[in-house]
């Protein structure tokens, strides 16, 4: 069968493309190839122009005649294809082996027609920033919330298409709405308070549902929209409020400039993100809880466990300091304590987070008139929640503090008696709550035992003339002894002379025990000391590592003699630390108190002995006249 004269006439009709797109080739002349371009788009252009003018016109004339000429062509074609007597037919096809899916070759196909989408270079990259993006550490938890519901409303506002995605905390007390976190298109919103008004936020907190509007008119918008510092065009919005417990705790809301941005669906669909993060909420206040506890149960054992004796105010003020950093959250911390020589109360250590200006130490704090002096007289706390508003200064009439917020004085209680007072500061307002104070007031009489034993101690000490730890003189008692005897010496025209022995560092042995071995050693060395010892001698323990004897009518050579028999005496002598024996070594330094009666001028005479002895690398003997 032969080719159709249509067919033939579309052969030739595209033959000529070939032909024109290779006239540019065979030829060098410019003019030629411009012409040939022109040639071959008119012509390509002419012939789409008429395959749809004729597709066209089919398909109009097809349209129209359709149902007239169904018959009339079902008759001709049946007449074209009845056979003649004796002949049959076959239909041809232009594929001789027909392709058919079978069982074995069916595969089926998944999104049959999607295309993979184009990717770029950093996708994975940026993908893995999103979904690995870590929550905050060293935060608080209000910071690290903040950052989870930022996250949620940046999602709220892409999926709905909103202009600004927001949320309001409600405090149901004051009665007011603070705009915690938005994502928002625009940048003339910040982060403030508002007083419940009658406005659309005001709407959902009195009537507790969702509240929508359509159509915003341009007039209307500053008054209902309150959180933008300026118009912004907004036609649309959409809140709902969150329940925590059973209680209106916040407002989710959404804007749009689109009229009819938001339906009863949104409404839906934000009830449940309500939902999430009202769940959300309570994961992270168990988190807190949990986390609090913990951080308060090891403040407590901190101060429990304390290892270090406490033998100055400095070790008292550095334990209570450590114990109230995980007890409650607080950007400037003040313990004031009672100064029983001066019968008054001082700062006595300042601990300020942030750069703003506070008080110092030493300061006195007025009894009369203050916040602080009102705890000590009424031996109860006092919780200010805002102090921008007090007409109370805190410690001083006096004082200087550049910053307002929160403020909490806890008295320490011992017995009725007042030992110091915890003052807490805080840059937020209505911080501390009564459950917090509470636990504060009861967790912190540890303190006030500590101060109580600390006061007890030292007043007692004051009353002893003897050293604790080596029953020697402590150092008011030698000096005082010192003072007689060095008038009687020059008033007989006695020689005296006085001897001061320093124990050795010996920091190159503390390895060898199990803690501290100085207490044995300290002990020792004032035994062999004391061994050695005439009625006639005054030994007293003047500092930590040096002890003092004053020879009465005896010459600061023959003191010199005795000083290197001691010395000889102790370095041979091993003494016995837990499982241990090893010698340690001394530094005397000998001085001549003849016709002397001032107690400082001798001691410095023999701290100069001393010294030169020291800068020998110890274990010698150094005088001077």
């Amino acid at each position: 069968m032969g080719i159709s004269e249509k067919y033939k006439k579309r052969v030739l009709t595209f033959l000529i493309i070939p032909v024109l797109i290779a006239i540019p080739f065979f030829t060098e002349d410019i003019i030629f190839k411009i012409i040939a371009g022109i040639i071959l788009v008119v012509y390509v252009g002419f012939i789409i122009f008429l395959r749809d003018s004729t597709r066209s016109e089919t398909i109009d004339n097809v349209s129209d005649d359709i149902e007239h000429d169904f018959d009339s062509s079902l008759r001709v074609e049946k007449e074209r294809f009845i056979p003649d007597n004796e002949e049959d037919f076959k239909i041809i096809s232009p594929n001789k082996n027909m392709e058919v899916l079978t069982a074995d070759s069916f595969t089926p196909t998944l999104n049959r027609g999607n295309k993979e989408f184009f990717k770029p270079s950093d996708f994975k990259e940026n993908f893995d920033k999103i979904v690995r993006e870590e929550i905050p550490r060293d935060v608080s938890q209000d910071e690290q919330f903040g950052f989870v519901l930022e996250k949620i409303l940046s999602v709220v506002k892409d999926s709905f298409m909103a202009h600004t995605a927001s949320f309001f905390w409600y405090n149901k007390n004051r009665k007011r709405l603070t705009l915690e976190k938005y994502v928002s298109s625009s940048s003339q919103i910040s982060k403030q308070k508002f007083d419940l008004e009658d406005d659309i936020l005001g709407k959902i907190i009195q009537k507790e549902e969702p509240e929508l509007l359509t159509d915003i008119s341009a007039n209307a918008e500053i008054d209902v929209i309150r959180y933008y510092n300026a118009p912004q065009g907004i036609k649309s919005f959409v809140g709902v409020p969150l329940f925590y417990g059973k209680s209106l705790t916040g407002i989710l809301t959404l804007d749009s400039k689109v009229n009819d941005a938001f339906g009863i669906e949104q409404v839906y669909s934000l009830g449940r993100i309500v939902r999430v993060i009202s769940v959300i909420i309570s994961l992270f206040e168990e988190k807190f809880t949990e986390t609090q506890a913990e951080q308060r149960l090891k403040a407590l054992m901190g101060v429990l466990t304390y290892d270090k004796k406490f033998e100055s105010e400095v070790d008292v003020y550095t334990a209570l300091n450590g114990a109230v950093e995980g007890l409650i959250d607080w950007d400037a911390f003040t313990f004031v304590s009672y100064f029983p020589n001066e019968h008054k109360f001082k700062t006595a250590r300042i601990v300020n987070k942030t750069s703003l200006k506070y008080v110092g130490e030493n300061l006195e704090i007025d009894l009369n008139g203050t916040l602080v002096g009102k705890s000590i007289l009424s031996s109860t706390p006092v919780k200010i929640d805002d102090t921008s508003i007090t007409e109370f200064p805190r410690f001083s009439k006096n004082e200087d503090v550049s910053f307002d917020g929160s403020f909490l004085a806890i008295p320490l209680l011992y017995d009725d008696q007042t030992y110091g007072v915890l003052c807490f500061e805080s840059l937020k307002k209505n911080v501390y709550t009564n459950s917090e104070v509470t636990f504060i007031k009861n967790a912190t009489k540890v303190f006030a035992f500590i101060l109580h034993s600390y006061s007890t101690i030292n007043i007692l000490k004051g009353l002893l003339s003897v050293d604790i730890e080596t029953k020697t003189l402590n150092m008011d008692s030698f000096l005082e002894r010192l003072t007689v005897d060095l008038v009687r010496s020059k008033g007989l025209e006695l020689p005296g002379a006085i001897a001061l022995i320093r124990i050795d560092d010996f920091m190159d042995q503390d390895s060898l025990f199990e803690g501290d071995p100085f207490p044995k050693v300290l002990r020792a060395v004032g035994q062999m000391i004391r061994d050695e010892m005439t009625p006639l001698n005054i030994l007293g323990r003047i500092s930590e590592k040096i002890f003092a004897i004053f020879f009465f009518n005896t010459s600061a050579k023959d003191v010199f003699l005795w000083a290197e028999k001691i010395r000889i005496k102790i370095a041979r002598k091993p003494i016995a630390v837990v499982s241990k024996q090893t010698t340690y070594t001394v530094s005397i330094g000998v001085a001549s108190t003849t016709n002397k009666t001032d107690v400082h001028e001798v001691l410095n005479n023999a701290e100069l002995a001393l010294k030169k002895a020291l800068e020998k690398g110890g274990n010698t003997v150094k005088s001077t006249n």
